[in-house]
């Protein structure tokens, strides 16, 4: 089934290892086939990725954007000890995002941590 697509003016997607910067028109398209897709509103940037759950996330991004998890394995393993020593609380999430990343689901394991970097962003407040 294809992905149903539509990017604002001058929104930005990735798919594989390409960027996509629309015109100045909204554009409506479909996507078919297994490539990494992000849309830029999900993209962190190791400059944008300036707390402990978001650098879990770019992990995890990376891990998806290139396809190789064990490249990224052991930093993720760090990023996941040093958060729950931080924040025990998260367990639950940080658990629920590492079986699917196990289970080759790392699209689904970024929109688990995603609602993680909600709920830091509501701690830091």
């Amino acid at each position: 089934m294809a992905l149903k697509v539509e990017l604002k003016p001058f929104e930005r997607i990735i798919i594989g290892e390409s960027v996509i910067t629309n015109s100045e028109t909204r554009a409506h398209f479909l996507i078919d086939g297994a490539a990494p897709i992000l849309r830029e509103k999900d993209i962190l940037t190791a400059e944008t990725a300036n707390s402990p759950v978001k650098r879990l996330y770019l992990c995890a991004q990376m891990m998806y954007l290139e396809k190789d998890i064990p490249k990224y394995q052991e930093l993720y393993m760090g990023f996941v000890k040093d958060l729950l020593a931080a924040v025990p609380s998260f367990r639950p999430q940080i658990e629920a995002a590492s079986k699917l990343i196990l289970s080759g689901q790392l699209y689904n394991s970024l929109k688990e941590i995603r609602k993680l970097i909600k709920l830091e962003e509501e701690l830091l407040r």
